[in-house]
């Protein structure tokens, strides 16, 4: 059954639209998981004493509600996606202000979970909207936008934490307090001030599997291996090898965020330019460069400016998105979407673990192993066809046969 889509061209006021709405979803968003992600690895190296190997055993329990985001689809057997959005930002809030709360090693572990559910449900549900509101033609240009909004958030929340860590002897449990709070009040005022939209499509309420995606799914599969390297260990190299404080990681991220609002609209208009196609070529060829350099950096300062083009080539992954809006029946959205945030999350589950393990031996072998992944989405974005479409989802695949 199909009803009458969000109408973005001719809003009933000038921010009151699903496209604002986007926007400060993922501001909100932000508030909670930049301050987290900036004073995580401190907090678990300054007070709870962890090694690479906790930090990588704390990775992967975060890492598994990711794994579990197909269940996401049974949920909206009972719920709107618009409200399940809300209902996980308030549990990524919950779980960033109780972390300073219970500062143990199974504390951090329960904390984190909770916030990593929130967290990946909001994700799945956003992509999902995302993909069912915006418009083909500016999709790309629009989650450019998306993700400049999102860094400006990040720059708040990274220029707070910076300028407490130098000022103000504040405590790990107010900041992380600060931040779920602010959180909580964005979600309380996008529920009163913004109206429940209308599915543009009504949304298959299963998951969603169909041999026609594999190419889709295996970009995905890799994206997710790969992205753990970064978000884990490029990270945890910071504090460990190069000794950075929290408001040093701080400033490295208000420093990235700053890069990223200014690059990200920029990107999103040259995605939708240049194609899908060719931009996960550039993203996967940059991102074999860094990984490569990240195995033998010794100096902070490349390591820094490694750290900055890596998460700009990161915002490239609008690509792999706006491929997937072009093949997908919009009936599918919802449950693949769900599908491919486990499939993302397959290999998270065990890398920071195992990679842990291998960080203790051989840090290099950690980043190189994130090259030969880049390597193999570069050879996967070869087949992607230049104008996908359903039916045309692969080079090999006939237009017309999905």
């Amino acid at each position: 059954m199909t009803v009458q889509a969000p109408d973005l061209s001719m809003p009933t006021s000038r921010w009151r639209t699903p496209a604002v709405l986007l926007m400060v979803m993922a501001a909100a968003m932000q508030l909670s998981f930049a301050s987290w992600s900036a004073l995580q690895y401190n907090f678990a190296f300054e007070v709870l004493g962890f090694t690479g190997k906790e930090i990588g055993l704390q990775q992967s329990i975060r890492e598994i509600p990711g794994f579990l985001s197909f269940a996401a689809v049974f949920f909206l057997l009972a719920i709107r996606e618009q409200t399940f959005a809300m209902v996980s930002l308030a549990l990524l809030a919950l779980g960033t202000a109780a972390t300073g709360v219970f500062p143990s090693h199974m504390g951090f572990y329960i904390t984190t979970f909770i916030g990593s559910v929130g967290f990946h449900y909001y994700e799945t549900m956003h992509q999902s909207l995302s993909l069912q509101w915006l418009p083909k033609a500016t999709a790309a240009k629009t989650m450019g936008r998306i993700l400049g909004v999102g860094s400006l958030a990040q720059l708040a929340a990274y220029g707070a934490i910076f300028g407490i860590g130098n000022v103000f002897a504040v405590s790990y449990t107010v900041m992380f307090a600060a931040a779920g709070v602010v959180t909580l009040a964005f979600v309380a005022f996008m529920v009163a001030a913004w109206p429940t939209y209308p599915e543009a499509t009504a949304q298959t309420k299963s998951l969603i599997v169909r041999k026609r995606y594999w190419l889709y799914y295996a970009i995905t599969f890799l994206a997710g291996a790969r992205r753990q390297i970064f978000l884990v260990f490029a990270s945890w190299m910071m504090v460990e090898r190069f000794d950075y404080s929290f408001a040093d990681v701080a400033g490295l991220f208000f420093a990235n965020a700053l890069v990223m609002m200014i690059s990200a609209p920029l990107l999103g208009q040259f995605i939708g330019r240049i194609g899908d196609r060719n931009a996960m070529i550039v993203q996967y060829a940059g991102l074999a460069m860094v990984f490569t350099a990240y195995a033998f950096v010794t100096d902070p300062m490349i390591a820094i400016a490694l750290y900055i083009i890596d998460h700009a080539f990161f915002a490239m992954e609008i690509a792999k998105k706006t491929y997937f809006q072009k093949i997908a029946d919009p009936a599918d959205i919802a449950g693949t979407t769900g599908v491919a945030f486990t499939i993302n999350h397959i290999a998270a589950v065990f890398i920071p673990v195992g990679f842990g393990i291998l960080w203790l031996t051989s840090p290099a072998a950690v980043f190189l192993c994130g090259t030969a992944m880049a390597l193999a989405s570069l050879g996967l974005a070869f087949l992607v066809p230049k104008e996908p479409v359903p039916g045309y989802e692969w080079i090999g695949a006939k237009a017309g046969t999905g």
